[in-house]
């Protein structure tokens, strides 16, 4: 019931095809006696005299099954050739589908779309867990995994995580009804230390500075060597990675986006437990990356959890009663509705998800329940019974069920840790730009998908935009792994663009440190959001030392009574 929600859908996209394989259908001239040749040569004959193809080479996987395919269906096959070089798999008789696999390796979710070589259309797309959590929730932490276990750390997420990928194409393959030797071609997505780790090397060096990859390169591999369980002559093309902790997914999140074609200046946030940002247009490129931590992932908070039924996903707050009313994963109920709990009833409301955990800080900022510097006002605890002690500090009742959901002091602060961390690496970006504006943003990722741009902008997690500008690009770093899948012209853009890019390291940046603590205020402590302010209402300044002597008034009074 309580199955993580992989939301990782295939976008829908044109895409001029132009696939690195093809199918040919040739007839080959029978064995002979009186003809000296073998029976591979003869295929490359004829598809010589029929197609116009020469100089082919076959490769090695091809040769075991060669001679009991061509006289199968009375030597007529249909012969599988990458780039027109190079002969992959043959087929008795004739076969005109052949199909690809775009995969986007997240450090929590891998998803997978399978495509139709032929036609470029997007046959089924799945989506798992990645089964390397159980060595760390975070990136940083699975490098420290390595770190602490260097004989098998490294080779066992390695393992895990093929593994997963395996069962993955497994189950699209199965859902689809081909057979997984129909696959010929793979494309990859990742971030660096999921880049690394899935080919096998070792992320130990990404852990700390100079952070330096093992190749930052674009890489063309067999499939049987990285163990994947496709057509043995299979290639897997991996996506170029644009600096130590800016990856392959964001070459991905370039190539489905193209802001090195935009006249506007545009930022392209890919939101997870390490934000990946790129600014600019066709004129220059920067990008960096920021330490914003899982809390954006429901983890390190307190009611915190992964995406899935009976999570909080939306979140509305009365500023007048401070009252709450909620909608959860697997219904569109909300809570103030009487059909709430029969909608309801399967799985309860557990906890808070990544999209509810930001609307929820946004509203309680928008209702006055907490101050720009993101303290809970107790004082309010006079006005409503929402507002409950919690030690030191105050919390607020979310909602009241089965269990008691609530949003701690403590879950407030890992929110602007992490939407600081965000916007400072933003700052830095616009500052090397020399630029105060942006003129569009788009969020990507699953994460940024589901969350509503006007709270992420009243958090101060985007900077201030016109809110018609700012939307979701959905899963673009799989988006941007199916361009490279069926568009080979593509693959050499993207290597192009990456390597005009001006990398920026935030570890290395002096102003970071200072501009970190200034977004830590909602939604920041100095920049002006006029056009945020447009649209929704700024609630009262209050400032924290207001806040801490009504609340600590309340507090010894509530602890005389008791």
């Amino acid at each position: 019931v309580h199955r993580q929600v992989v939301r990782k859908d295939a976008e829908h996209r044109d895409i001029t095809l132009d696939t690195s394989v093809h199918l040919y259908f040739v007839e080959v001239r029978k064995a002979d006696m009186h003809e000296q040749k073998g029976d591979l040569e003869r295929m490359v004959d004829a598809l010589d005299s029929e197609w116009g193809l020469t100089g082919l080479a076959c490769d090695a996987s091809v040769l075991p099954d060669l001679q009991q395919t061509l006289r199968k269906n009375n030597w007529q096959v249909t012969v599988a050739i990458r780039n027109s070089r190079k002969i992959v798999a043959i087929w008795p008789g004739l076969k005109q589908d052949a199909y690809g696999i775009a995969l986007d390796i997240g450090s929590t979710t891998i998803a997978a779309h399978l495509c139709n070589l032929t036609s470029g259309s997007v046959v089924q797309s799945g989506g798992i867990m990645n089964p390397q959590i159980r060595f760390g929730e975070d990136l940083m932490s699975r490098v420290s995994y390595v770190m602490m276990h260097p004989e098998e750390g490294s080779e066992g997420m390695t393992r895990v995580v093929r593994e997963g990928i395996n069962e993955l194409i497994a189950s699209i393959t199965t859902e689809a009804g081909i057979e997984r030797e129909d696959v010929l071609d793979i494309s990859v997505a990742g971030n660096p230390i999921m880049h690394h780790l899935f080919l096998g090397l070792n992320p130990v060096e990404l852990g700390g500075a100079p952070f330096a990859l093992v190749t930052n390169e674009a890489l063309n591999l067999q499939a049987r060597d990285l163990g994947l369980q496709v057509n043995a002559g299979a290639s897997v093309y991996v996506l170029p990675c644009i600096a130590g902790h800016v990856g392959a997914d964001s070459a991905g999140v370039i190539l489905s986006e193209e802001p090195h074609l935009q006249d506007e200046m545009m930022l392209l946030v890919d939101i997870g437990t390490n934000a990946e940002i790129v600014l600019g247009n066709r004129e220059r490129l920067l990008a960096c990356s920021s330490p914003t931590g899982p809390a954006f992932e429901g983890a390190q908070i307190s009611s915190g959890q992964r995406a899935a039924p009976g999570a909080i996903e939306r979140v509305r707050i009365d500023p007048d009663t401070l009252k709450s009313r909620i909608s959860v994963i697997g219904s569109d109920v909300w809570s103030d509705d009487p059909a709430f709990a029969a909608a309801t009833e399967a799985f309860g409301v557990n906890g808070i998800c990544g999209s509810g955990i930001i609307e929820v800080v946004a509203e309680m900022y928008l209702a006055g329940v907490i101050t720009e510097d993101g303290v809970i006002d107790g004082s309010l605890a006079e006005k409503s019974d929402r507002i409950i002690p919690d030690d030191r500090t105050w919390s607020y009742v979310l909602y009241e069920g089965e269990q008691q959901i609530t949003v701690t002091q403590n879950d407030v602060r890992q929110i602007q840790l992490a939407k600081a961390a965000l916007y400072a690496g933003v700052k830095l970006l616009m500052d090397k730009a020399q630029v105060t504006s942006v003129d569009k943003i788009r969020l990507a990722g699953a994460f940024g998908s589901h969350i509503d741009s006007k709270y992420a902008m009243t958090l101060g997690l985007i900077p201030d935009c016109k809110l018609e500008n700012v939307g979701s690009a959905g899963n673009a770093a799989g988006t941007g792994a199916r361009i490279a899948l069926l568009n080979v012209k593509a693959r050499r853009e993207i290597e192009a663009v990456v390597r005009s890019i001006e990398k920026i390291e935030t570890a290395m940046e002096p102003k970071f440190q200072e501009y970190f603590v200034d977004a830590m205020a909602f939604p920041h402590k100095s920049d002006d959001f006029t056009e945020l302010f447009k649209v929704v209402t700024r609630p009262p300044a209050k400032t924290a030392l207001q806040n801490s002597a009504r609340g600590g008034k309340r507090r010894r009074r509530s602890r005389a009574a008791r």
